[in-house]
C-alpha cells in the first residue's frame, strides 16, 4: 500500500465532502504529541502544494503537563521540517495538576479548549485541525449511544461559539493503523499523552472491543463511518424525524 497517496485520497475526500478547507484559510493543526495529528500535519503540508485552492499551515502544542517524555524531539523534528510550530506552557492547566490532580477528562479539556483559541488569536488563523481518527469518531458513536443515551458522535467541521474559527477533523476517514504506519515509516519522534495509557476507562473499554471484533470482522470501522452518513429516520425513535399522519406525542396513552 502507497500510504501517502492512501492518505492524501482519503483526507483529500474529507476536506471536499464537508468543505472544511476553503481558497485564502490559514490552519493551524493541533499538534499532540501523538502518531494522529503529526500525519495530519504532514498531509495538510503535502495538500497545501497540491490542491487546487491557497491556504497555509502552522502548527501549535498545548502544554498540560502530562506528557510522559520531553517534547522537544518533536520540536526538533517540525523545526528540521521548516514547519512553523508554536509551543505553548498553559499556567493554568499546570496548576490544576498540581490542585486537582484527580480532575476529570472533561475539566481538562475544557481548559485545553480555552488554550486552543488563545493560540489561534494569537496565530492569526481561521480553521483549526484535530487529529481525531475514524477509530475516535466509531468509539464516540458508541460512547454516546451507550453512556449518554445520545446518538451522535463527533462533528466532522463546526465553528467556535462565537463563531471565530472553523473547526475541523480531516482524518475522519483515516485509522490508526494507517498514521501509525506512516508516522513509523518517517521516523516521527511520537511523544505520548499519560491520558492515552490510562486501562479502566470506557475508552480503554471501547478500544479492547472494537480490536476484538475486527479481528472477525475487518471492515467494522468503515461500516460504522458509512453508517454516520447513510441515516435512516424513519426506523429510529425520535418523533421529529417520524413520517406519519398524526405526530408522536409525549401524551400518556389512555388505559380504559
Amino acid at each position: 500500500m502507497d500510504l501517502e497517496k492512501t492518505l492524501l485520497r482519503k483526507v483529500g475526500e474529507a476536506i471536499q465532502r464537508f468543505k472544511m478547507i476553503r481558497e485564502g484559510d490559514r490552519v493551524a493543526v493541533g499538534v499532540s504529541g501523538g502518531k494522529d495529528s503529526v500525519t495530519l500535519l504532514e498531509v495538510l503540508l503535502l495538500l497545501a502544494k497540491r490542491a487546487p485552492i491557497e491556504f497555509s499551515v502552522c502548527a501549535f502544542t498545548v502544554e498540560q503537563g502530562k506528557f510522559l517524555a520531553p517534547i522537544e524531539p518533536l520540536g526538533e523534528y517540525l523545526r528540521a521540517r521548516g514547519i512553523a510550530w508554536t509551543y505553548f506552557r498553559d499556567e493554568p492547566s499546570l496548576r490544576l495538576l498540581e490542585e486537582q490532580p484527580g480532575h476529570g477528562c472533561d475539566l481538562c479539556s475544557r481548559y485545553r479548549r480555552r488554550a486552543v483559541y488563545e493560540i489561534a488569536r494569537e496565530l492569526g488563523v481561521n480553521v483549526i485541525a484535530f487529529g481525531h481518527t475514524a477509530d475516535d469518531f466509531c468509539e464516540a458513536l458508541l460512547r454516546n449511544t451507550m453512556f449518554t443515551g445520545k446518538l451522535s458522535a463527533l462533528p466532522p467541521v463546526t465553528v467556535s461559539r462565537k463563531g471565530d474559527y472553523r473547526l475541523i477533523r480531516p482524518l475522519v476517514y483515516v485509522t490508526e493503523e494507517l498514521t501509525s504506519a506512516y508516522a513509523g515509516s518517517l521516523g516521527i519522534p511520537v511523544v505520548p499523552c499519560g491520558c492515552s495509557q490510562k486501562t479502566g476507562t470506557v475508552r480503554r473499554a471501547l478500544r479492547d472491543l472494537f480490536g476484538e471484533l475486527e479481528r472477525a470482522h475487518p471492515h467494522l470501522k468503515e461500516n460504522i463511518l458509512a453508517a454516520m452518513g447513510n441515516v435512516d429516520t424513519q426506523r429510529l425513535l425520535d418523533p421529529r424525524f417520524l413520517n406519519s399522519e398524526e405526530k408522536p406525542t409525549a401524551e400518556p396513552f389512555p388505559i380504559w
